[in-house]
C-alpha cells in the first residue's frame, strides 16, 4: 500500500478510496470516489497531493467534468483542504458541506489560522487552500440528502469532534462515511484510536455520536483515517467510546502528576505505540495535538 494507489471497498458498489500521502504517511488519509449516477467523491485531503485525488477519479473512469458532487465532512483541512483545488479541476460538482462550515470554504482565512494553532509542527505539510465559490457551495443540515441518482447520502450532524461535522449514511449499500466520529482506524494495528484536536472536541458530545452511528446500523464503517474499518462495526464503535474515555482520563491523571501540559504532551508523544506504523515525526504531533484538546476540554469540563 502506497500513497496514490487506489482500493475498491469490497462490500460497496462501485466506492473506491485513494491513499493521498497524507502528511507523507501512507493508509493515513484516504478520500472515496463513489462511481454513482451523479458521481461523487467523499472528503478531499489536505490539498496538497490533490493531484492523487483527480488520478483516481481517472482510474474509477469518472470523467472530471462528470463529477456532480464533492462532500465534504467537515472543514478541518485534513478533510477539506482540498475542496478548491477539485472544485477548480471539477466545474460541474457542488460542493456539500454542513452549513456551521460553509463560510470556512467560501473564505478560508480563519480556516487556516486556527488549523495552524492545532497542528503545530504539522503545518509544513499543508498547501493553502484556494477558496470555493459561494454559488457552488450547498449547505447541509442534519438529514438533508445529497442525491446521487441510484443512491442517496444522508447527513448526520455530529458535533463532537467539531460542530461542522456529519457523518454520511448510503442507502445503497448501506456504509457510513465516519468522518471522524469513530476514530481513526489503523489496519495495521488492527484497532481505532483516538482523535480529539483543539478547539471543539468534546467527550460526553463524541459519545453520543459514535452511538448515533450505532443507531444507524451501518453495514461498512468508510473511514477518512483510514479505509473501510473491521467487519465487526458494533464491537469496533463500542472500542472507540472505552478508548476515548480512557484516553481522556490518562490525559487528566498525568497531568495531575506532572503538572505541567508540555510535559503532559511530552509523555504521551514519547510513549505513543503508534510509532510502530506511522513516521516518528507523524505519530508524535498527531499525540500532542491529541493531548492538547483533551486538556481543553478538560480546562472547560
Amino acid at each position: 500500500m502506497s500513497p496514490g494507489d487506489v482500493f475498491a471497498v469490497d462490500s460497496c458498489t462501485d466506492v473506491h478510496y485513494v491513499d493521498t500521502g497524507m502528511y507523507d504517511t501512507a493508509a493515513y488519509g484516504a478520500v472515496y470516489v463513489v462511481d454513482a449516477e451523479r458521481p461523487a467523491v467523499l472528503d478531499t485531503g489536505i490539498g496538497t497531493h490533490h493531484e492523487r485525488v483527480l488520478a483516481a477519479l481517472d482510474e474509477v473512469g469518472v470523467a472530471r467534468e462528470e463529477l456532480a458532487a464533492i462532500v465534504v465532512s467537515h472543514v478541518h483541512l485534513d478533510h477539506a483542504g482540498g475542496a478548491g483545488f477539485l472544485a477548480a479541476a471539477c466545474p460541474n460538482a457542488d460542493v456539500y458541506v454542513h452549513e456551521y462550515g460553509a463560510r470556512h470554504l467560501v473564505d478560508p482565512e480563519r480556516l487556516v489560522e486556527g488549523t495552524k494553532r492545532a497542528v503545530g509542527d504539522q503545518w509544513r505539510y499543508y498547501v493553502e487552500p484556494e477558496p470555493v465559490p459561494e454559488e457552488r457551495v450547498v449547505e447541509l443540515a442534519d438529514g438533508d440528502a445529497v442525491d446521487l441518482g441510484d443512491r442517496t447520502l444522508t447527513a448526520h450532524h455530529a458535533p463532537g469532534h467539531a460542530p461542522h461535522q456529519v457523518v454520511l449514511e448510503d442507502d445503497r449499500d448501506g456504509f457510513v462515511h465516519t468522518a471522524d466520529a469513530a476514530g481513526i482506524w489503523v489496519p495495521d494495528l488492527g484497532r481505532v484510536v483516538e482523535t480529539s484536536p483543539p478547539p471543539n472536541f468534546d467527550l460526553e458530545t463524541c459519545i453520543d455520536d459514535v452511538e448515533a452511528i450505532r443507531m444507524l446500523d451501518p453495514e461498512v464503517l468508510l473511514y477518512p483515517h483510514f479505509g473501510p474499518g473491521p467487519e465487526d462495526v458494533d464491537g469496533v464503535l463500542s472500542e472507540y467510546e472505552d478508548v476515548l474515555t480512557r484516553w481522556v482520563g490518562a490525559v487528566e491523571e498525568k497531568r495531575a502528576e506532572l503538572g505541567s501540559d508540555e510535559a503532559v504532551a511530552d509523555h504521551f508523544a514519547e510513549r505513543t505505540d503508534v510509532r510502530a506504523v506511522w513516521p516518528e515525526h507523524k505519530a508524535e504531533e498527531e499525540t500532542k495535538m491529541n493531548v492538547r484538546g483533551a486538556l481543553r476540554y478538560l480546562d472547560e469540563a
